[in-house]
């Protein structure tokens, strides 16, 4: 038994369902820079998605539905995954940020507060902090 036959077909199409919301956002200004591509291959690698699907996704992004997490305790988890992968892909500077803040969106977090969001979650991950300690660390900045 492969690894990812442990999961249910529920789980796979939850990652893909993810993986094309952050395509989705990436593609917001009309192209995939490298830096993007390179943050989405490792990002498909950590999500179990095939090539086959990839290139799918890629190509029909629009047609799979964002879906961001409803439990507010998922939608950190998944900003600290993100947040981790933005931070160690060493995207640069203004490219960074705006693809954290594109991202904070897609997982649900208002536009508005967007920014904030994306400046805390990269510092603290910069800062090599643990899930638990993220986790309370913006419960208590949006309090």
């Amino acid at each position: 038994m492969s690894f990812s036959d442990l999961f249910d077909s529920g789980f796979k199409k939850r990652n893909e369902s993810q993986f094309a919301a952050i395509v989705r956002v990436a593609m917001s200004d009309g192209v995939i820079n490298d830096a993007e591509k390179a943050f989405l291959d490792r990002l498909a690698r950590n999500l179990d998605i095939s090539e086959h699907d990839y290139e799918v996704i890629l190509k029909n992004y629009k047609t799979h539905p964002i879906n961001p997490p409803t439990s507010y305790d998922t939608r950190l988890e998944r900003l600290y995954d993100l947040a981790r992968m933005v931070w160690a892909d060493q995207i640069e500077g203004d490219n960074q940020m705006a693809m954290l803040e594109r991202l904070c969106v897609g997982l649900g977090f208002k536009s508005s507060n967007a920014k904030y969001v994306a400046d805390k979650a990269l510092e603290l991950v910069k800062n090599g902090v643990d899930l638990d300690t993220f986790m309370e660390e913006i419960k208590t900045m949006n309090r």
